[in-house]
C-alpha cells in the first residue's frame, strides 16, 4: 500500500511539471483560454472532476507518455530522400536531360562528361508556381564503365533512378545496356529500399527512333539471358546480391520488388515530361 501510494505521489509531481511546462508555451495558453469557453469541454472537465485520482492519474500518464512517444518519432525519423539518379551509357543523353530538368535548354548538346553532375534546385517546368515546391537534388552519374563505380555513392540515399537508353541506337547498345541495368537492378541498395527505376528512351525525336515497347520487350529478353549465364557464377558474383524473376519463367520487369516503368523523352527539343512526372511521383512538392 505505501509502494501505491509513493507511485502515485511521483506520477502526481511529474503530470504537475508537465503541466506546467505545457502551460507556459503562449500558444497553448491561448488555446486553454478559448477551449474552457466551450460548453463540451466544460462538461467533460466537470465529468473528469468525477473519476477517481488513482483512473484519473494513470490515463494522464499514459497520454503524456504517448505524446513523448511520438515525439521523438517525429524527430529521429529520417527525412525521405529527394535525391534522383541519371544513369546510362555513354551518349545516352544524360547530361542533357540534366539541363533541360535545372534550365529548361540543352545548352545545345554536351560532350561526355567524366564526372557527375550534380545540383539541388527546383525542377524548371516548376519556377513559376506559385505554390511552394520541394528542391529536387538531381545527379548525372557518368556511364564510362570506369567511372560507374561513382553510382554506388548516390544509390543508397535515392529516392529514383532514371536509366536512360539511346532509343536511336538502341540495338549496337542492347548488350551493354542490358548488363548496365542488370547490375542495377540486382544491387542491394535498389533491392531492399525497393528504389524505383524509370527506363528512360531518349532521342525519341528521330524518325528513326525504336518505340518504348520494343525496347521494353528487347531489354526483357537480354536480361532473361543474363540470368542463365549468370546464375552459374551467383555464389562468386559480389556485385549482384539478388537474383531477378521467378524461376523457370521468362524475365518481365513486373517480376522486380521494385517498380519499374518506361517512359519517353526528347532531350534536345526538351520533351521530358515523363521524367518530370517520375521525379514527382517519388519527390513530393
Amino acid at each position: 500500500m505505501e509502494g501505491i501510494e509513493q507511485w502515485k505521489s511521483e506520477v502526481e509531481q511529474f503530470i504537475e511539471q508537465g503541466i506546467e511546462y505545457i502551460r507556459q508555451v503562449p500558444a497553448i495558453q491561448q488555446g486553454i483560454e478559448y477551449a474552457s469557453q466551450i460548453p463540451a469541454i466544460q462538461k467533460g472537465i466537470e465529468y473528469g472532476r468525477q473519476i477517481p485520482p488513482v483512473q484519473l492519474y494513470s490515463a494522464a500518464a499514459v497520454l503524456v507518455f504517448t505524446a513523448l512517444f511520438f515525439i521523438l518519432v517525429r524527430l529521429f525519423r529520417r527525412p525521405r530522400s529527394n535525391t534522383v539518379v541519371l544513369t546510362g551509357l555513354s551518349g545516352s543523353g544524360k547530361t542533357i536531360l540534366f539541363y533541360q530538368l535545372r534550365d529548361g535548354s540543352s545548352h545545345q548538346g554536351t560532350v561526355t562528361s567524366m564526372e557527375p553532375n550534380e545540383g539541388t534546385f527546383i525542377l524548371h517546368s516548376e519556377a513559376s508556381k506559385e505554390r511552394k515546391v520541394k528542391p529536387v537534388h538531381i545527379v548525372d552519374v557518368p556511364g564510362h564503365p570506369r567511372l560507374r563505380p561513382k553510382l554506388d555513392e548516390f544509390l543508397p540515399e535515392s529516392a529514383g533512378i532514371v536509366f536512360v537508353v539511346d532509343a536511336l541506337e538502341f540495338l549496337p547498345n542492347l548488350r551493354g545496356d542490358s548488363e548496365y541495368l542488370y547490375d542495377i537492378l540486382t544491387k542491394s541498395s535498389v533491392v531492399k529500399k525497393k528504389v524505383p527505376v524509370l527506363i528512360c528512351c531518349n532521342k525519341t525525336e528521330k524518325v528513326t527512333a525504336h518505340t518504348k515497347d520494343f525496347i521494353c520487350k528487347q531489354l526483357e529478353k537480354e536480361i532473361d539471358k543474363l540470368r542463365t549465364s549468370r546464375s552459374a557464377v551467383s555464389d562468386a558474383d559480389v556485385a549482384n546480391d539478388h537474383t531477378l524473376g521467378i524461376p523457370g519463367k521468362a524475365f518481365s520487369f513486373s517480376q522486380c520488388t521494385n517498380k519499374v516503368s518506361i517512359g519517353e523523352a526528347s532531350g534536345l527539343t526538351g520533351k521530358i515530361a515523363d521524367v518530370e512526372q517520375f521525379i514527382r511521383d517519388n519527390v513530393k512538392p
